[in-house]
């Protein structure tokens, strides 16, 4: 596996027109074999910081669904501490690594503006991006 490549991939879906949060579980979905009709279509809602509210970054949700696509569990006795666990590492990584899981102390944009949705164009491919070519190394390395 070559990190480097599979965040590459990441990141050149998100400069494409997917957001942060379908760019990064599209791609580690797929780095799993997983085929899926859901995917990236149940990751939509959470681009901007979850629709746009720019809450918890959709790099980090993106990724901790494909934690879950990994890990989770299918009953609900099913054990779901090894999900937990990695998403905390995750989290964790994430936070050591770019300063929070926040899109708004990431970026500084309020998207709902129409001065916050320009904001964002000007750092999409310098910041964002690399956003999510960082989620998907983190989320690999775990």
């Amino acid at each position: 596996m070559d990190k480097n490549k599979v965040a590459s991939a990441a990141a050149s879906r998100f400069l494409s027109g997917f957001n942060c949060a379908e760019s990064v579980l599209f791609t580690l979905a797929e780095h799993q074999g997983v085929e899926s009709p859901l995917v990236p279509k149940i990751a939509t809602p959470f681009g901007g910081g979850i629709a746009r509210t720019a809450s918890v970054c959709g790099c980090v949700t993106g990724a901790l669904m494909s934690a879950g696509i990994k890990y989770g569990r299918m009953k609900e006795t099913g054990d779901r501490l090894k999900a937990y666990a990695v998403a905390a590492n995750f989290i964790k990584a994430f936070e050591r690594r770019f300063g929070s899981i926040i899109c708004y102390e990431l970026i500084g944009c309020d998207f709902r503006t129409p001065e916050g949705h320009k904001r964002f164009e000007e750092l999409r491919e310098s910041r964002c991006a690399s956003f999510v070519k960082g989620a998907v190394e983190i989320m690999l390395e775990l």
